[in-house]
């Protein structure tokens, strides 16, 4: 069988460009002339053994970079063009090979707007099964987005991966990063990647977090984000290289449906090894026991957010060394659930977390107080609960930025071990030392039965409507 050659002119330029050599000025360095330099990055020649071998010399390049860096974007390329919209433009192999080589950061373009088609299909599919069979009963789940199914999984399992706990630990211990991690991520990402980190301006990154530019290997990240948001994700870009093989392992015992739902999971699981790699797990958990698990404490000797801090102890859940097993809730001030998570999964059918009266709602009208309190549930189950508002990204004058508020929450058997326990009326640490009667709350207005409740927003679904025209209860919404 020949063999494969190597056509790789737009990297032998783009690595060229990198060190800001001119054509002669590389050629000389390899000992080729000008001219034939031209023709290798015009893909006019393949690329020698001996070429290779000295590029990897003189210039400290993997032969691997030279040789499957686009192999990714053209396999995607190829799912696209064999599309029947567009099977009767499929290009060759090689003129694939050119859009993937030439315009890296066009072809990501291409794939994820076919991505995004192939989704916008299989709902408009969805939707028209659901309209065929108005007014009979439907197998179709109500919640078809790969998102959905994500966090319907994330929610399930105990928010602990050890697999990438152990990398994120190995990966501390190469970079040595002392009380300075960021220039440590800096540092290893341009010594081992030859990727520059670079805070840009709101007026010229408007949309985006975070961006890597293929073509000039820059990462880029927003100045909205505080500088713990810019820790973590400059962390999370070093952890989905040092760490793909881990995260890849994890992504596939997940089992999820979709590439979607898969490409999804990866961006979360790079945030559980960012937060990994920002409070190394071993000294976070000991520095947690003995604070008390007090999160201000947490944040200020780690050098991290509020939020980061409370999600990082929900995963304390190691085997031999866990922690309080805390689960925690994101709302905005609508209400809406953004993220919900625990040490042992969040537990949805013990507590809910959709009642009005819990008090991450109420924290908003107390931006950055923290709220605590006990809440009781309709079976008698009690859960100490943390709240406080978030600061999300900085916004402009005149924009609206989403605001946040964080509940964090444990069984009410662990009040002991928590600092907060003390800020209950009728604790000892409160002044008093009978315990207080702890607020009833419910899973939900439509799962909750409790009679005469102020904040019920709907009806139960267990119980008929009260139709006394005689008689009006307290709810907006009486039933027998």
């Amino acid at each position: 069988m020949a063999e494969q050659k190597i056509f790789a002119g737009p990297r032998i330029r783009r690595i060229r460009n990198q060190k800001g050599l001119t054509q002669t000025a590389m050629a000389e360095g390899l000992g080729i002339s000008p001219s034939y330099l031209n023709l290798i990055e015009r893909n006019q020649r393949p690329l020698t053994v001996q070429l290779i071998l000295r590029l990897a010399s003189v210039y400290k390049i993997d032969p691997d970079e030279l040789q499957g860096e686009a192999g990714g974007s053209i396999a995607a390329l190829r799912e696209v063009f064999v599309d029947p919209l567009l099977a009767g433009e499929l290009p060759g192999d090689q003129e694939l090979v050119e859009i993937a080589e030439a315009a890296p950061n066009a072809a990501a373009a291409i794939i994820k707007l076919f991505r995004a088609y192939k989704e916008q299909a299989g709902r408009l599919s969805d939707l028209s099964e659901l309209l065929a069979h108005e007014g009979h009963a439907t197998t179709l789940s109500a919640a078809r987005l790969p998102i959905d199914e994500v966090r319907e999984v994330f929610e399930r399992r105990a928010n602990h991966f050890t697999a990438l706990e152990e990398e994120a630990e190995a990966f501390i211990e190469l970079l040595q990063p002392g009380d300075e991690l960021m220039a440590a991520l800096k540092a290893w990402l341009k010594r081992e990647h030859g990727i520059v980190v670079k805070v840009l301006p709101v007026a010229t990154m408007p949309n985006w977090r975070r961006r890597y530019d293929r073509h000039s290997q820059r990462l880029f990240i927003s100045e909205r984000l505080s500088p713990f948001d810019q820790l973590r994700e400059v962390a999370m870009e070093a952890s989905l290289i040092r760490m793909q093989v881990g995260i890849a392992g994890e992504i596939k015992a997940l089992k999820l449906s979709s590439d979607e739902a898969r490409r999804l999971a990866r961006f979360e699981l790079a945030r559980y090894a960012a937060h990994a790699l920002m409070m190394p797990y071993q000294a976070f958990l000991s520095a947690a026991v003995r604070a008390r698990y007090d999160v201000d404490v947490l944040r200020s000797r780690f050098g991290v957010s509020f939020e980061q801090a409370a999600n990082r102890l929900t995963m304390l859940q190691r085997a031999g060394a866990s922690g309080v097993p805390f689960f925690m809730l994101e709302v905005d001030n609508s209400g809406n659930r953004f993220r919900k998570a625990g040490s042992q999964g969040f537990p949805q059918s013990r507590f809910g977390g959709g009642c009005p009266k819990l008090p991450v709602h109420a924290a908003f009208a107390q931006p950055g107080q923290i709220l605590v309190e006990a809440v009781e549930m309709p079976d008698g189950a009690e859960f100490l609960t943390i709240a406080r508002t978030l600061e999300g990204p900085q916004g402009a004058f005149s924009e609206r930025p989403r605001r946040t508020a964080i509940l964090l929450a444990c069984d009410i058997a662990f009040r002991d071990e928590v600092v907060y326990a003390a800020a209950l009326p009728g604790e000892p640490g409160a002044g008093g030392k009978a315990r207080s009667k702890a607020t009833p709350v419910g899973p939900a207005c439509r799962l909750c039965e409790r009679p005469g409740c102020l904040a019920r927003a709907e009806p139960p679904v267990t119980r008929p409507l009260g139709l006394d025209e005689m008689v009006t209860g307290l709810s907006a919404f009486d039933f027998q």
